[in-house]
């Protein structure tokens, strides 16, 4: 409810004489349209949760390289990462490929960067590495070398809505949905997840998917 609590105060400070003020209707309206793209981001993460939930969504699965996939997830995140002063690093061997719709799997890796860019140690480094796991499967990591998740908070990070730190998670922005759509579509792959963090060890997040 957020966004909507916001772009509704700052209508009313308009309606109610804010916008006599040339410097005041413009940054009311700029709240207006920042809350209201945070908004429409929350209802498309919704939807698609929503679509996976009912098995909805149709996979165009192929054959993907993992190093390519994560090195375009990594080109889509070097604004954020260099405003942080954060390294990123692909280190996902050459011959890996999995079985899995291009789309989604940029959706996952994208997901998993962005949240290991804001949590992760300012000018600090990302990593993604990848290695084979048994016949059928590939093990995808993310590594930053940020404050780590603490221990009683591990098994919900997953949740939907659910923040480690709700105090910087605002600050951060984003929909609280992220790591649940990465859940929801890798399984929806035939994978699974999981996380591994220690308190100022860093977090690494797995993701497991079909080999191709």
């Amino acid at each position: 409810r957020t966004p909507l609590s916001l772009i509704k105060s700052a209508a009313e400070t308009l309606i109610d004489g804010g916008k006599d003020d040339p410097a005041v209707t413009r940054r009311f309206l700029e709240i207006i349209d920042k809350h209201a793209n945070r908004l429409t981001l929350l209802l498309d993460d919704l939807l698609l949760l929503a679509r996976l939930d009912s098995g909805r969504v149709e996979l165009k699965l192929q054959r993907v390289g993992l190093r390519g996939a994560a090195q375009e997830a990594l080109d889509d995140a070097a604004l954020p990462a260099r405003a942080r002063g954060v390294t990123l690093r692909n280190e996902v061997p050459a011959e890996l490929a999995v079985q899995a719709d291009p789309e989604r799997l940029r959706q996952v890796f994208g997901n998993l960067i962005d949240n290991a860019i804001k949590y992760g140690r300012p000018e600090g480094t990302v990593t993604v590495r990848g290695r084979p796991a048994g016949a059928r499967q590939v093990e995808v990591a993310v590594r930053d070398d940020g404050p780590g998740i603490p221990a009683e908070a591990l098994s919900r990070v997953f949740e939907r809505f659910y923040r480690v730190d709700k105090a910087r998670s605002r600050e951060q922005g984003g929909t609280g949905l992220g790591l649940a759509i990465v859940k929801n579509v890798v399984q929806a792959h035939g994978g699974d997840v999981r996380v591994e963090s220690a308190a100022g060890q860093g977090t690494e997040f797995f993701i497991l998917l079909p080999a191709a």
